[in-house]
């Protein structure tokens, strides 16, 4: 093309001449007609010779882009055909080279571009093709060293397949071509959508009611989505006071939807204006799917907050079979694993379901697909590497594996937490972990080990991914005293707080464990935990203490008294509960033995009796052995 470019540059300097000579003339006569013309067409035809230059280079970049994708083709089949270590080596360097080379073309390709559909395609093909890089070598050499395995065929299949796909991609976009699967990835949550219609639907002018056919259009609308609430609450991970929740709230709906619905047939017939009731009835009917829906949320984020919680443990169990050479223990987790993986996509889809967030919605669905697509081949590489346990071949190939697999599940868990609300995590989290907290204190109480370890580490795992969403979100946010405080209270949980009743749960493990129950303080323990509680609490105010009164929805959410007490105290910390709590444990430690095992006997009575929790006990027992305080 380089005859056509050095034509339209000299075309543009003609052309540009002409406008100069032109716009010179104007100036000097502007009130002459046929000069103003002989201008405007000299602009014209400037425009015309520039906007053809600018097509020429741009079909230059195309053709260099797919010259090079041509070239990566090329040494992708070679590579392909490599039959001994040496040549894969490097055939895969030549590879590489040109990989790379592709992908700063697809780049620069990528900012040109105006449809943010291309522009997405892409980017996920750019990423493609660098994720799947190191795996390309691993399972081509697992496949050439053991090609009698049919999983190591399988694994060097399924890359080839991702990198052949990529390739396509940035063919398809370099051609103006949009890819067909992006589309299966795009629309907002149907749920989220469906309430929001049905909102729009039941405000309506009273004359405009027609009772024959609207009636019926509103309930199965509203039916329609109660059927999909009702799918929410019979998931397995719902948890029975949620699911109970979300029945109420459906049966309240619909009450509200047939209140509404005799308002406007009364409406009708009086031939009246909106009247108080009437209005009454939309604002009711508006806050009872307002409610219906924060209860799916936070169904959703239950979910999220169970499922995606030590993600990695699946993964690491398979792998510490695989390298025993285990086959029968790798088939067993290998359906654990899958199931896990399978769990992951479920949450994610039901938090799209509730998102109004296009592209957030659009990059949790594409994340999920990767993770589906990628579980049966960790399997095999898992596989594999049981097959021929002493293989460093099949070892570096479980890694590559193992890495995008926490890659993957990492892009994942970043993606949900944009489309779900902080202040629903929080919610639900400090609730999950009151819950645990409580089985924490009956298992030290029965002295069970294994369910007091279990559930202290899943306390651990909640406060650690608190802690890790809190400081995401606070990135968002400018340095001032809102974000230090908030910082400042996930640190101490993080750095003090969880490490100090972990430790008190080893002390409490190891004394069952070697039957030396009397070394166990269980003061000192119930105390250690209820200051993790605390800690999430003291976390979730300052988030909290960013929102407005309106804002913060209520049922699960802090008290307005308890935000403004502690909106007070942003400028100077003064003395808050946690020093008052604080003051508490440390005079709890200086009383006699026999006063603390009568606290202790009170707080079993009270858990036993009562069924309040440890700290309505804890809080009984103190406050008859110090009178005065407040409980």
């Amino acid at each position: 093309m380089r005859n056509e470019l050095l034509t339209a540059v000299e075309g543009v300097r003609q052309t540009g001449d002409v406008m100069s000579v032109a716009s010179k003339e104007f100036v000097n006569d502007p009130c002459t007609t046929a000069k103003r013309a002989n201008m405007v067409r000299a602009a014209r035809n400037l425009l015309s010779a520039v906007a053809r230059l600018l097509i020429l280079a741009d079909e230059v970049d195309v053709r260099k882009l797919i010259k090079s994708l041509h070239l990566v083709e090329a040494n992708l089949e070679r590579f392909r055909n490599a039959t001994s270590q040496q040549e894969l080596v490097e055939q895969y360097q030549v590879f590489n080279s040109t990989v790379g080379d592709l992908t700063m073309k697809a780049a620069l390709r990528q900012r040109e571009l105006k449809d943010p559909r291309m522009r997405d395609d892409l980017a996920s093909a750019r990423a493609m093709l660098k994720k799947n890089s190191l795996m390309l070598l691993t399972a081509s050499k697992a496949y050439v060293r053991h090609p009698e395995l049919p999983e190591a065929r399988e694994n060097r299949d399924f890359v080839f397949k991702q990198v052949c796909e990529a390739v396509k991609s940035i063919s398809n976009v370099a051609r103006g071509e949009r890819g067909v699967d992006g589309a299966r990835f795009d629309n907002a949550g149907d749920l989220a959508a469906l309430l929001d219609a049905f909102d729009e639907s039941v405000v309506m002018d009273p004359h405009n009611y027609r009772e024959a056919t609207m009636r019926a259009e509103l309930e199965k609308a509203l039916e329609g989505i109660i059927s999909r609430a009702a799918f929410m609450a019979d998931s397995p991970c719902t948890r029975d006071d949620r699911r109970e929740r979300i029945v109420a709230e459906c049966n309240s709906v619909r009450q509200a939807l047939q209140d509404l619905l005799t308002e406007y047939m009364d409406t009708v017939k009086s031939r009246a204006g909106s009247s108080a009731e009437l209005d009454y009835a939309v604002e009711h009917m508006t806050r009872k799917t307002k409610d219906l829906r924060r209860q799916l949320r936070k169904a959703v984020v239950d979910h999220v907050s169970d499922s995606f919680l030590e993600t990695n443990v699946p993964l690491l169990v398979l792998i510490e079979a695989a390298q025993a050479g285990d086959q029968a223990e790798v088939e067993e987790y290998s359906h654990v694993f899958s199931e896990h993986a399978e769990k992951l996509v479920e949450v994610a889809t039901l938090a799209c379901s509730m998102s109004d967030q296009d592209d957030g919605v659009r990059m949790v669905r594409y994340a999920a697909a990767q993770i589906e697509a990628l579980c049966p081949q960790v399997v095999n590489a898992a596989r594999i590497l049981a097959a021929r346990p002493k293989s460093k071949i099949a070892q570096e190939n479980m890694d590559a594996f193992k890495l995008s697999w926490e890659n993957q599940v990492r892009i994942l868990t970043e993606a949900v937490d944009d489309i779900t609300t902080i202040d629903d995590f929080l919610a639900v989290s400090e609730s999950h972990i009151l819950e645990d907290v409580n089985k924490c204190v009956l298992a030290l109480q029965e002295r069970d080990a294994d369910t007091l370890d279990r559930t202290a580490g899943a306390i651990r795992g909640r406060t650690a991914r608190v802690c890790n969403v809190v400081e995401a979100e606070m990135e968002n946010y400018e340095d001032n005293v809102y974000k230090k405080r908030v910082v400042d209270s996930a640190v101490v949980l993080r750095d003090h707080v969880i490490l100090n009743f972990i430790q008190r749960v080893h002390v409490a493990v190891e004394a069952f464990g070697s039957g030396n129950v009397g070394a166990v303080n269980d003061i000192d323990f119930i105390e250690s935990a209820r200051m993790v509680y605390e800690g999430i609490r003291e976390v979730r105010k300052s988030v909290l203490m960013g929102r407005s009164a309106e804002e913060i929805e209520s049922e699960s959410d802090l008290e307005e008294e308890e935000i403004y007490e502690s909106k007070s105290k942003i400028a100077g910390f003064g003395e808050n509960q946690s020093e008052v709590d604080n003051s508490r444990a440390r005079m709890m430690t200086q009383w006699p033995e026999e006063d603390k095992k009568k606290i202790a006997a009170q707080v079993r009575l009270s858990w036993d009796d009562c069924g309040m929790g440890l700290f309505t006990g804890l809080s009984c027992a103190y406050n008859q052995h110090v009178p005065g305080q407040a409980s």
